[in-house]
């Protein structure tokens, strides 16, 4: 997966568009384990001791900023004022790239998304966490805590950073009715109707998206979890995703990309982020997007410690820092997205913040499946039948052709 985003919604422009990078591809970074979901590389650490000096992070744009973007926006200078640790950052473009960089074992710590979090823990790459040494971790909303993406066994593997959903965007001049359900972009006759101007997700993780429409529309197939996909689930949701690339205009990962072709028209109807609307509507851009009713699926990231980190102790101060009420409304704002900490609403400087992305709303939260790596283990009585993320990244492949 790609993420590439901006300051809030309600700024009229897109600071970082001049960070654009060369997205990489994700059918040809998969990664070289089987996903079982292991038990990480070590033992998490039992106290905490002095501040190393520095720390080095893998992080989305956007997560770790020191006012070197834009002055007024620095979450970074206080904690090293604070701590003595001096932050250095690898920007991660995909969730692949980032597992690839973590087994470097240069870096201390990285801000990983569900579809990377399980393999990085299977590889060994990071350490259990003891949230004991982390004192913002009590104010995490709870429904973060101890997921399937991040922790293994009831052992949490990192901190939880923010959430956000995959919503369905739609052009409101050119697509009537408005819709409600995934079949706009699913149905072969609903989306015919936009044939060249729909657009999709490009990732691997986009196939859990058929696999929850599949869910509801296709019963049979006895989808529950839509990362949990045996060969039957599978080959149906791949030749649901293949239908649908004949209707499809642009498959989107850098998220400004999205932006420009809604903006012009290009695009019309498709899978968005809500921060991606929101630009969009500053804009004057008629579009408005829905939680369809088969619900949606959705990111969580999480803050993971290598388990060859060279400064542990300022890896935790930084958890805990990122976590914090203060640092976590403002990165949560300025990347868009709900935060984590259930203190920080109150710290928005849009006091609508969290009301627009949902943070404290979990009957929203309860309709959407967090992204989660896929794994052999089918998590019920199938045993180990189910497709690896590895099998995820080859039927990609064969869908784009």
């Amino acid at each position: 997966m790609s993420r590439f985003k901006t300051h809030p919604a309600w700024a009229p422009f897109l600071i970082v568009i001049g960070l654009s990078v060369l997205m990489l591809a994700m059918a040809g970074c998969g990664s070289d384990d089987d996903d079982d979901g292991g038990d990480g590389g070590g033992e998490a650490l039992s106290e905490l001791g002095e501040g190393e000096g520095e720390v080095n992070l893998i992080a989305w744009a956007g997560y770790v900023e020191d006012g070197s973007t834009d002055p007024a926006v620095d979450w970074v200078t206080d904690f090293e004022e604070e701590t003595g640790c001096k932050v250095n950052v690898k920007l991660g473009n995909t969730s692949d790239e980032m597992v690839t960089l973590m087994r470097t074992g240069e870096y201390d710590g990285v801000s990983a998304s569900g579809d990377a979090t399980l393999r990085l823990i299977d590889g060994g790459d990071v350490d259990p966490v003891n949230t004991d040494l982390i004192p913002n971790y009590a104010d995490v909303f709870d429904a973060l805590k101890d997921q399937p993406f991040n922790s293994v066994d009831g052992q949490m593997y990192g901190v939880p950073h923010g959430r956000g959903s995959n919503l369905l965007q739609y052009n409101t001049e050119e697509v009537k009715p408005a819709p409600t359900s995934w079949s706009a972009v699913f149905d072969p006759a609903e989306a015919a109707k936009q044939k060249g101007k729909v657009t999709a997700y490009d990732s691997p993780i986009y196939i859990a998206d058929a696999a929850l429409y599949l869910r509801e529309t296709n019963p049979e197939l006895g989808i529950e979890n839509p990362y949990e996909l045996d060969q039957e689930q599978f080959d149906a949701a791949i030749d649901l995703l293949k239908q649908q690339q004949q209707n499809i205009g642009e498959y989107w990962s850098d998220y400004t990309k999205q932006i420009e072709a809604f903006a012009n028209g290009t695009s019309t109807v498709g899978t968005t982020w809500q921060v991606i609307t929101n630009l969009l509507q500053a804009e004057g851009a008629p579009v408005e997007n829905v939680l369809p009713e088969e619900g949606a699926t959705g990111w969580s990231d999480t803050w993971m410690i290598s388990s060859e980190a060279e400064h542990p102790n300022c890896m935790y101060l930084w958890m805990d820092h990122i976590i914090s009420p203060k640092a976590n409304a403002a990165v949560a704002e300025w990347f868009g997205e709900a935060p984590s900490n259930e203190k920080s609403c109150a710290l928005t400087e849009n006091k609508d913040h969290c009301d627009i992305f949902h943070a404290e709303d979990e009957e929203f939260f309860d309709q959407i499946e967090f992204w989660t790596t896929p794994v052999a283990d089918c998590g019920d009585d199938r045993g180990e039948e189910c497709k690896t993320y590895d099998e995820w990244v080859q039927g990609w492949t064969e869908v784009k052709g």
